[in-house]
């Protein structure tokens, strides 16, 4: 039986490899894709989608901040289902202009989530991640019962986003999940972030820049592992519940950073280190034992081997990155 989705967002990383792995996965399925383009927002990530999937995929160009055009992505259409990856995701940008980050992580899954609930979506998938969950200490693992603690603008509006999307779910009996997942990587990446950053630097024998000491810890998951696992909650996780979804994958920042020179055959006097961030959390580490003991889902990439795969597609596709460096 076909099914229609709405993705929020998917232009973006995760949203896009999101796209293109659940219309190669289900050949039934029909996407609409609602992106504002802001910065990380890439209408090239989706440029083969576009060429290939036919009226399986059509693309809206809004703002879900926007209350009137989330109303007419909506209007005369049915949609079994709600997948919301739109957000403003980097933490140093929410220090630099936190209200941003306010309007489109709180006000927009707002009206997204009211939209759903008047039309009657079956089910509606907040996509979140762990930094909600604060800081860890050098042992401890985050499971769905840890309370939240954000500590950057960015972790607080997607953690308020979060209670949001449950207080739907006890007030008015929608169905919503959660996934909270740890550190991504993969094809895609916008290169503002840590690996893609580390890995273009490195290619042109620029200074790495790492902050602080560069022993901040984060469990790494391959974003195909994260859209998999996504995909498994949406169809089988129970309504009104949160789903962490990592790889426990942990490495320290510097470590990463090392081993991308060294698969590059670059040195490691590239690396320089920088003043560190404000409030930087200094490890996190996903419990996912929920989600595998009830969904039947695990993480299956490898860290070395999938990040040595990275590389090399970045290293392949400079017309891709390079226009992202400008802005």
């Amino acid at each position: 039986m076909s099914s229609h989705y709405l993705v929020t967002g998917g232009c973006g990383f995760i949203g896009s490899n999101y796209i293109r792995q659940q219309l190669r996965a289900q050949p039934d399925l029909r996407i609409t894709n609602l992106d504002a383009l802001t910065y990380a927002g890439n209408p090239e990530n989706l440029r083969d989608v576009e060429a290939s999937a036919g009226d399986r995929y059509r693309f809206i160009h809004a703002d879900l901040s926007n209350a009137q055009a989330v109303a007419a992505a909506f209007a005369g259409r049915s949609y079994d289902a709600v997948v919301n990856f739109a957000a403003e995701s980097h933490v140093d940008r929410s220090i630099e202009g936190p209200e941003v980050f306010v309007r489109a992580n709180i006000t927009g899954t707002y009206h997204l989530l009211e939209a759903a609930r008047r039309h009657q979506v079956k089910r509606y998938l907040q996509v979140s991640t762990d930094e909600v969950y604060g800081s860890l200490g050098d042992t401890g693992l985050f499971t769905e019962n840890t309370p939240i603690a954000p500590s950057s603008p960015y972790s607080a509006s997607k953690a308020s986003a979060d209670l949001l999307v449950l207080a739907n779910h006890h007030t008015f009996g929608q169905e919503v999940v959660v996934t909270r997942c740890s550190n991504n990587y993969g094809k895609y990446h916008y290169p503002e972030k840590l690996i893609p950053l580390m890995i273009i630097k490195a290619m042109h024998d620029e200074a790495l820049p790492v902050y602080g000491d560069g022993l901040n810890v984060r469990d790494w998951i391959h974003v195909e592992d994260h859209t998999a696992g996504i995909q498994a909650v949406l169809e089988k996780g129970r309504a009104g519940e949160v789903y962490n979804l990592g790889a426990s994958q942990e490495w320290k920042n510097i470590d990463i950073v090392k081993l991308i020179l060294r698969l590059l055959g670059k040195p490691e006097s590239l690396i320089s280190y920088v003043k560190d961030r404000p409030g930087h959390d200094r490890r996190y580490a996903i419990d996912s034992t929920k989600t595998r003991t009830e969904l039947g889902w695990s993480a299956q990439r490898q860290f070395d081997e999938a990040l040595a795969e990275t590389i090399a597609w970045y290293q392949q596709n400079e017309a891709w990155w390079r226009p992202l460096m400008k802005k």
